[in-house]
């Protein structure tokens, strides 16, 4: 038998503010700057606009796997400045032994579409 973890709760207004959408991976570049593997990320969001991160993926992902691919991104986090590398969305995932595995949509959804 598992041992259950206990969480706090969130309010449904708290989970409303989290505009968690799809996107599609425009580009994807080496940064050797990063502590960590890591690749630089863009995305087109629709109506939201391009925007671009550091993405802690390189164990399991290579550029031309992603590219093309639509992810699942936070875009209302704060800007985060990463080495010489400015982050401007969250890429979600799931971490693994072996790395993070990137959430991604079952079928193609328009960019800028949100979680619910």
């Amino acid at each position: 038998m598992t041992e259950t973890i206990a969480v706090p709760e969130l309010s449904w207004p708290e989970f409303e503010k989290v505009l968690a959408v799809a996107g599609t991976v425009t580009r994807v570049e080496p940064f050797p700057e990063a502590r960590r593997p890591a690749w630089k990320v863009w995305a087109d969001f629709g109506p939201y606009g391009e925007r671009k991160t550091s993405a802690q993926i390189a164990a399991l992902y290579q550029p031309q796997d992603l590219v093309g691919r639509q992810i699942v991104g936070v875009i209302n986090f704060p800007e985060k400045q990463i080495g010489p590398f400015r982050s401007q969305f969250l890429l979600t995932g799931f971490h693994t032994d072996r790395g993070v595995v990137i959430t991604t949509v079952e079928r193609p959804v328009p960019n800028g579409a949100r979680l619910s």
